[in-house]
């Protein structure tokens, strides 16, 4: 009889044991869990102290005081709004690799309008051809001369003045990138996927037309940098940079990337811009889904020359009224904004 007493007691004494033991166990799993938060929240606060360092050394605000802009949000009340915004890229050739794109002022070989719509989920990009025939709002006595002279003459601030001058068009915020270094900024997102638009052999690379390339680095410029072997020359050059433009923009549109203490260093000299890091993130975070629709278009101009008063015989594409028009009312458009008339001139 005793030995049946005893047993619950012994029974209740390693189910105490077997609570204690299991306690001891979440105990431990809370500590390793609340560790791990530690070192993620660490990891994140240097990788974004990182990405803020970078956007620091990026970030450079200009004069949008245009036609278009007046009475129009700044861009930081657009984006953290989700508002429609309209975007100038802005790509120079600065020669040298890995030159400071603040320190050096060439010519802008890209110039690329990126609409976006956070409402319809809509992305528009729109190239405007470097040849372009203006008269420079500031720089008169340079006039008429392609429109990638007002970047060397003027900065990006006579580029936005230029722009709404024959556009009318808000710019909300700007970005300028050196080509060289954003084939290097691709080759850190991994590469890009493009199709060819035509056969063509540059640089050492081989393309073939409608196949897909995985390109990267040196394969990427040599993509978009062909000129004279293309038949449609500047304007085939552009729809190249488009393809490639559109593939970065949509790998490179999370937060994910913004937060990549590798990429974002990679972007602090090779890269201009008047968006802050919130504004960065806020594109990430609530403009992604406008990427999965994007559409391309151009300004098609008709090749003259002209004869510039200090340069002599150009050769230049006239951008006809009808054509301005066109391009204007599709961004606008796109914005949810209404149309207006662009600036007559037609020679």
């Amino acid at each position: 009889m005793s030995t049946t007493e005893q047993q619950p007691v012994h029974h209740h004494h390693h189910h105490h044991h077997h609570r204690r033991h299991k306690r001891h166990i979440w105990r431990w799993i809370g500590g390793i869990v609340l560790a791990l938060v530690v070192v993620i929240l660490l990891v994140t606060g240097y990788m974004y102290k990182n990405a803020r360092d970078a956007a620091t050394t990026m970030y450079t605000p200009v004069s949008k005081a245009t036609k278009s802009n007046k009475n129009r949000l700044s861009s930081d009340k657009l984006l953290s709004s989700k508002k429609p915004v309209n975007l100038l890229i802005l790509g120079t050739d600065t020669g040298a690799d890995g030159r400071s794109v603040k320190k050096y002022h060439g010519l802008t070989d890209l110039m690329m309008f990126v609409t976006v719509n956070p409402s319809t989920k809509k992305t528009r990009i729109t190239t405007i051809a470097r040849d372009s025939k203006v008269t420079l709002p500031d720089y008169p006595e340079y006039s008429p001369i392609k429109l990638n002279s007002a970047y060397s003459l003027g900065g990006v601030t006579e580029t936005i003045k230029t722009l709404d001058k024959y556009y009318s068009v808000p710019i909300d915020g700007y970005v300028l990138v050196n080509w060289k270094s954003t084939m290097k900024i691709i080759t850190k997102l991994g590469g890009v996927d493009v199709v060819s638009p035509l056969t063509f052999t540059n640089m050492g690379y081989s393309f073939k037309k409608g196949q897909t390339y995985h390109i990267s680095g040196q394969k990427a410029l040599a993509f978009v940098q062909l000129r004279h072997g293309d038949p449609r020359q500047d304007y085939g050059r552009q729809e190249r940079e488009r393809l490639v433009m559109m593939a970065a923009l949509k790998k490179s549109v999370s937060y994910k990337t913004i937060l990549n203490a590798d990429f974002m260093k990679s972007l602090g000299n090779s890269m201009q811009t008047d968006l802050s890091m919130n504004d960065m993130i806020s594109l990430a975070m609530n403009y992604r889904d406008a990427t999965d629709n994007i559409k391309s278009d151009y300004a098609q101009g008709m090749s003259s020359s002209v004869n510039n008063q200090k340069f002599g015989n150009m050769e230049v594409e006239i951008m006809s009224t009808k054509e301005r028009q066109r391009i204007s009312n599709n961004i606008r458009q796109t914005l949810g904004i209404k149309n207006v008339n662009v600036l007559k001139e037609d020679n």
